[in-house]
Order: structure tokens, then sequence, then C-alpha cells
């Protein structure tokens, strides 16, 4: 997969030790680390283009995050997610997505609902035509949209941190089995959003997450 790379000037406004964490969390997240692969840190420092201490400090946050685990002899790798991991997951996002969704629909606003509509749009072009990595990049960029409107930081970043953990074992997933079965409930959501109906949008994030933590656990357990 092609790591998703940041647009120039906001890199070149960031420290270089954040520039390499948000490069090195993004192959994390969309999947380019896959669950059980061991790197090792000159193979990033490498891969990355970057000096040692950024990526250091870059793999110590990561680790301190549970996106990655250290194995010593200077190697790191994604975690494997066990049955209970994927429970837990599944529980913290269907608690905490649906109140985010709850809360945006009484705050986003036309501009926001439009971004939300084209980011679908290009998610839906991504499964019809089997990119994998489009749509990993737009499903995470639509979902990443919701939790901002939500004014509810902690929150958000809570849920950020979790889609890095089960993010790769989403990418090994569509890896084996494509794009073409990949529902979701964005549809009935954005109704919902463009409705002012947060009832409705709650009960529909619930739905989607719910079904996307099933898929993950289903294609795990064959």
């Amino acid at each position: 997969m092609k790591m998703q790379t940041l647009p120039s000037a906001e890199a070149a406004k960031m420290p270089a030790h954040q520039h390499v964490y948000e490069r090195l969390r993004q192959l994390i997240l969309f999947g380019d680390l896959a669950p059980g692969q061991a790197v090792t840190i000159q193979g990033l420092v490498e891969r990355l283009d970057a000096g040692m201490t950024p990526v250091r400090e870059a793999l110590r946050r990561l680790i301190s995050e549970g996106a990655l685990t250290h194995q010593g002899n200077r190697r790191v790798t994604v975690p494997v997610l066990t049955p209970l991991c994927m429970e837990e997951l599944g529980f913290m996002r269907e608690a905490l997505e649906p109140e985010l969704a709850r809360r945006a629909t009484g705050l986003i606003e036309s501009p926001q609902i439009n971004a939300l509509t084209a980011c679908d749009e290009a998610l839906n072009a991504a499964i019809d035509r089997g990119d994998v990595n489009g749509y990993l990049t737009h499903n995470y960029q639509f979902h990443s949209l919701i939790n901002a409107a939500a004014n509810a930081p902690i929150m958000a970043a809570t849920v950020d941190q979790l889609w890095l953990r089960f993010g790769p074992s989403l990418r090994v997933i569509c890896g084996r089995f494509g794009t073409s079965n990949l529902p979701d409930k964005h549809a009935d959501l954005l109704d919902a959003i463009a409705r002012r109906d947060a009832d409705g949008a709650a009960r529909a994030m619930a739905e989607d997450v719910a079904q996307g933590m099933r898929q993950i656990a289903a294609a795990f357990e064959n």
C-alpha cells in the first residue's frame, strides 16, 4: 500500500520528531505495517528517510499509545489483536463513537456536511474499483470529520487511539477479501445528520461500528 503523506506546507511547519511520528502513525493506521510484522529501528530510519533521534522519539510515543510493541534487539512490531482485545475495542468504540455522532449532529455546519458527503462518495468509489488504500483513507477521514465536529476533544482523541489499534487488522481483511463486502451505515448516518436527528445519527453510528467490528472478528476466526 502506498503510504499517505502530509501536505508539504503542513509538514514544513512541524518539528522533525512530530513529522516522523505522523508518518509512522499513518504506516500503522493504514496497515503498511502488518500485525505481527517485525521492523528494525534502522529499517524505519531508512524507510522514513529520517534521523535516528526523531524515529526513536516517535517509537516511544507509539509504544506508549499501544500501537507498537518493543521486541528487543532494536525491533518493534504492530500487536496482533486477541479476541479479548477485539471485545474491548468494540465495547469502547460502541460507547464513544455514537455519542460523538450525537454531539456532532447538533453542531455540524453545512460546509462540514458537504465535506462528509464528498468523503463518502470518494469512499464508495474506492469500494467500487477495489481500491483498498482509498477505502481505508476515506473511511478514516469520514469518521474523523464527525469526531472533530463533536467538540469533544478528549473523547475524539481516545477514539483516534482506538483506530490506531484496529486499523492494521482492517487492512489485513481488505487485503484478504477485497472491498466488495464492506457495507456501512454512512448513508443512514449522513441522512440523520442532515435532518439534525441526533438519536438517529447515534443509532446509525452504533450500527456502523458494530458491523465493522463483527466483520473483523469473523475474519480472524476463519
